[in-house]
């Protein structure tokens, strides 16, 4: 539905659904053309700026016909109007020149501004036409068609990139001197014949002595551009004049990399047998085998190894043919380039094999297969660096348990400059799927051996601050040290406690399982005076040596504004799992701060319950590794609950 919007020019009429036919048959570019137009008319410099905002989307009548002259004749699409709408709101925002004028595209698809005069050349519609009797007449009464214009186009490049062999013809008998004649872009008239693939145009450019090898702006030549086109007949006809197979672009591409880029055969063997060089290399370093595997082209990859090219080849990175199509996942490619000797042990510069690589995308399972029996592990321990660190951390379970069926050693660690480059410093394989929180990678890796104490952050603490309870079940299970620390962050205290003191629950379980509880009431300053928690912290800011950091007590930790709320129930759940202890005046401060906590302070106080004490007895006679399995123990159930601080029957 178009409604219809007041104008502040009564002579325009608005464009409202009455007149939308007009504009259903215009091309997108035409809509385009139709939109800068517009927004130029609407930019009158002698119109207030706010009589510009308030006017309406608007068009000339009288220019109607002239364009629907040139419109594509397609039937009304959908979203014709509202693409036009938008594009015109879009226009309305660009500078506009101090000049009335129009955007034109190029054939490139950009867009230069020209004045109406120049849109309205009628050399350009001769030519678009072939009327090629009207340019002679033209041509008769004085007028000079081998003046450029000010892009540098001379009406013979229009020909060549019109295709309009007649006048073509023309040109090059009138002005014969200007058939290499370059525009602004550098594009001679056999270029642009070639990018447009006008195969009678470049004949006779090329009989009439057309140079075939001036490149443009970007050093491409016909040729390069022929072959990126495709258009075999025309690399033919390029070849056959001489064209220099070998030429380099600006990227030092050759017209062979392109035809192999785009799996061309048949150009590919015309270049070939006209003397290109296989072994090219461009600003990268790859040669045309490198693409044909970076691309997946398995036709053209199988013509250039047949042709002998080096299928270990290494671009300046020293990345190989089989590691790019490792890369890619090219499953093919990989399973002939293997069959034809490639190197599985090759190197790039960063140190990876084709099977570091392959194990980084996801569902490149069935290349990693065709990898693991080729690769030598003793490569792999040089790199410093596991496929299984890389499947782990990008989580790629397929390919994670591929590798440890392979037997690859779960327990293999970062090598020191590889480690550093992870802030946490993490070094197996189990740390990253902990890290993701992948509890099916973890079990995996746990089954085949892997040790969760290798790391210096331990992933039980990486378990505990997810608050995953399954991972750190099994982990546990599997042997994670219940009092790990930091070597990075000392405490007085294990580690494990100071992560899980947010959530009682997981202190507790932790707890359950032996955690050293008693080392949280081992304080320095004992009843003497504590230094103040901000003093503390400066401190830690500026370390007088850093090679020695300080400490951290249990009392200075539950002293941090986010946790000292919290600091009664914490001390009152560790004093389950301990004896007779003493507390130091910073926990007594705590405890005398809240009176609802005055029954945790006469807790505290000694002697404890025989009953207490026996329990932590025999807690300690039973071990911190059958704890972990209580529940299984040959023991009454009332016991159980008993050394498990279940007061239930009570």
């Amino acid at each position: 539905m178009a409604a219809q919007v007041s104008t502040s020019r009564p002579s325009q009429a608005t464009l409202g659904s009455e007149e939308y036919s007009l504009y259903s048959s215009l091309s997108e570019d035409e809509l385009i053309q139709m939109a800068i137009e517009q927004s130029l008319a609407d930019s009158d410099p002698g119109q207030p700026t706010g009589q510009k905002q308030r006017s309406s989307i608007t068009t000339e009548p009288s220019a109607a016909p002239s364009r629907t002259a040139r419109a594509s004749h397609r039937p009304p699409q959908p979203g014709d109007r509202s693409r036009a709408l938008q594009t015109t709101a879009a226009a309305a925002q660009t500078p506009n020149p101090d000049r009335a004028g129009v955007f034109r595209k190029r054939y490139d698809g950009s867009y230069f501004f020209s004045t109406k005069t120049e849109e309205l050349d009628p050399v350009e519609e001769m030519i678009k036409s072939g009327d090629e009797e009207a340019l002679i007449n033209l041509m008769k009464s004085g007028k000079r068609l081998c003046e450029a214009s000010k892009d540098g186009w001379l009406p013979l490049h229009g020909a060549a990139y019109y295709g309009s062999l007649p006048c073509l013809r023309l040109f090059i008998k009138a002005y014969p001197t200007t058939i290499d004649q370059r525009t602004l872009r550098e594009e001679t008239a056999l270029y642009l014949a070639a990018v447009n693939g006008h195969l009678d145009c470049i004949q006779h450019l090329l009989q009439s002595g057309a140079e075939p090898d001036i490149v443009n702006k970007s050093r491409e030549t016909p040729l390069y551009k022929a072959c990126e086109r495709k258009n075999s007949a025309a690399v033919q006809l390029l070849v056959d004049y001489r064209a220099d197979v070998n030429h380099r672009c600006s990227q030092g591409w050759t017209a062979l990399h392109e035809a192999v880029a785009r799996n061309a055969l048949d150009i590919i063997d015309i270049l070939v047998k006209g003397g290109a060089k296989i072994e090219a290399k461009n600003c990268y370093g790859t040669t045309p085998l490198f693409v044909a595997a970076q691309s997946g082209q398995l036709e053209a990859l199988r013509y250039i190894v047949k042709c002998g090219a080096d299928i270990n080849t290494q671009a300046n990175d020293l990345a190989t043919a089989l590691f790019e199509a490792s890369k890619n996942g090219h499953d093919d490619i990989v399973e002939f380039l293997l069959s034809q000797g490639a190197d599985a042990n090759k190197q790039n510069k960063d140190g990876f094999l084709p099977i570091h690589i392959a194990a980084k995308k996801r569902d490149n399972d069935d290349i990693v297969s065709m990898l693991i029996p080729v690769t030598s592990r003793v490569r792999v321990k040089r790199s410093g660096i596991s496929p299984l660190h890389i499947a782990a951390e990008r989580n790629n379970d397929d390919i994670l348990e591929e590798l440890v069926d392979a037997g690859y050693d779960v327990n293999f660690t970062l090598s020191f400059d590889r480690a550093r480059l992870y802030e946490d410093r993490r070094s197996t394989a189990i740390y990253f799927s902990v890290m993701n929180n992948n509890i099916y990678a973890t079990k995996l890796l746990l089954q085949a051996g892997a040790n969760p104490n290798i790391d210096i952050i331990n992933p039980l603490l990486i378990s505990i601050r997810h608050g995953c309870l399954t991972t750190m079940k099994m982990l546990l299970e599997h042997g994670a040290n219940v009092n790990a620390y930091i070597s990075t962050h000392p405490t007085s205290f294990p580690a494990t406690i100071m992560f899980s003191m947010k959530y009682l629950s997981l202190l507790k379980y932790i707890m359950d399982l032996g955690c050293d509880a008693e080392s949280c009431f081992t304080c320095i300053y004992g009843n003497g005076p504590h230094p103040p928690v901000q003093e503390r912290r400066r401190q830690e800011d500026t370390p007088q040596n850093p090679k020695q950091p300080k400490i951290v007590q249990f009392c200075e930790m539950v002293s941090t504004p986010e946790l000292s709320r919290w600091a009664g129930p914490i001390i009152d759940v560790l004093l389950d799992y301990v004896g007779n202890v003493r507390l130091c005046s910073r926990l007594q401060e705590h405890l005398d701060s809240y009176c609802d906590w005055e029954c945790i302070k006469r807790k505290a106080d000694p002697p404890r319950p025989l009953t207490h004490l026996c329990r932590i007895k025999v807690r300690s006679i039973v071990g911190r590794n059958r704890l972990k399995l209580l529940d299984s123990l040959p023991l009454p159930p009332r016991l159980i609950r008993y050394l498990s601080h279940d007061t239930s029957d009570c």
